[in-house]
């Protein structure tokens, strides 16, 4: 995982029967009620703390560690 100011990379291993969207949506709703728990001014000033939007790509064309690199490496940039 990789937190920059507007987005966050992670590398997630996940079973294809069950979903990407679906572990993208259980991400959100988590983090959400955890941040909204912890701050509780966020409740009260945003309607919704993530967007529906998501950006997904597979490892199958480069190796693991390559793309653990270029996570890794995102905050130098």
């Amino acid at each position: 995982m990789e937190i920059m100011p507007d987005h966050v990379h992670l590398l997630i291993k996940c079973d294809p029967q069950f979903g990407i969207h679906r572990v993208v949506k259980h991400l959100k709703g988590f983090t959400s009620r955890i941040l909204r728990g912890e701050y509780r001014q966020l409740t009260s000033r945003l309607p919704s703390l993530w967007t529906n939007s998501y950006f997904v790509a597979t490892v199958g064309s480069v190796s693991l560690e390559t793309v653990k690199q270029y996570i890794e490496t995102q905050k130098e940039r």
